[in-house]
C-alpha cells in the first residue's frame, strides 16, 4: 500500500514539473502529496523516473531525434570551449530531456569573462550572465552561469568554475549518483555508438 501511493505521488509530481505547475521537486512532491492525502514522500530519483516516462509518453519518437540533435550542438560548443575542460551535464547528458530542456554545459576557469568573449565570437548569443553561491557543507561554492542561445534556437547554460574545482567528485541532487557528465571524447562515442543512451542509475 505505501510502495502504491509513493508511486502515485511520484507520477503526480512528476506530472506537476512536466506541465511546470511546479519548477522545483520538493514542492512538486509535497503538493502531490497533499492532492493525494498522504504524507508519502518519494525519492527525487523516483520522480525523475517518472518524469522520464511523461516526457516520452508526450513527445515519442521526435523527442530521441531532438536529443541527438542537442548532443550534437553540445558537442560543437564544446570544441569551441576546448581550453576550458568542457563536460556536458544536465538532462541532454542523462538523455532524460523534455521540451523546454535546455544544452549544460559545465567549463572550468578562473577567468569565466573570457568565455563570455569566445561565444560571442562564434556568434552564440549571451542573453544573461550571473554569479551563484552555494553553501555545501560549510564551504561557498562560487560559479559563473552563462546563458544562451546558438543558431539551432536551443537553449544554453554554461556553468563556470574554478579551475581548481576540475576533476572533483559531485553529487547528483536528484538522481542520487555522481554527476560525471560527458568530456568531448566520451560525447563523440556516445555520438558513434548509441546517440540515445541515457546515463540513469538503475
Amino acid at each position: 500500500m505505501t510502495s502504491d501511493l509513493k508511486c502515485r505521488v511520484a507520477r503526480e509530481a512528476a506530472t506537476l514539473l512536466y506541465f511546470g505547475a511546479e519548477k522545483e521537486y520538493k514542492q512538486a512532491k509535497l503538493r502531490a502529496a497533499k492532492t493525494l492525502g498522504t504524507h508519502f514522500l518519494p525519492s527525487n530519483l523516483e520522480v525523475a523516473i517518472e518524469l522520464d516516462a511523461i516526457a516520452e509518453e508526450n513527445e515519442g519518437a521526435n523527442r530521441k531525434e531532438r536529443l541527438i540533435q542537442m548532443r550534437k550542438e553540445a558537442l560543437k560548443i564544446m570544441k569551441l570551449l576546448d581550453v576550458f575542460c568542457p563536460v556536458l551535464i544536465g538532462s541532454v547528458w542523462r538523455g532524460t530531456i523534455k521540451q523546454e530542456s535546455d544544452i549544460d554545459i559545465a567549463v572550468y576557469s578562473d577567468k569565466p569573462e573570457v568565455i563570455v568573449k569566445v561565444l560571442k565570437a562564434e556568434d552564440i548569443k549571451v542573453l544573461k550572465t550571473a554569479w551563484t553561491r552555494v553553501n555545501k557543507r560549510g564551504t561557498t561554492l562560487a560559479s559563473f552561469h552563462i546563458y544562451g542561445q546558438n543558431s539551432t534556437k536551443y537553449g544554453l547554460e554554461i556553468v563556470a568554475r574554478s579551475r581548481e574545482e576540475a576533476g572533483k567528485e559531485r553529487k547528483c541532487d536528484i538522481f542520487g549518483d555522481e554527476l560525471k557528465g560527458l568530456s568531448i571524447k566520451e560525447l563523440e562515442k556516445v555520438l558513434n555508438e548509441n546517440p540515445t543512451q541515457q546515463f540513469i542509475p538503475t
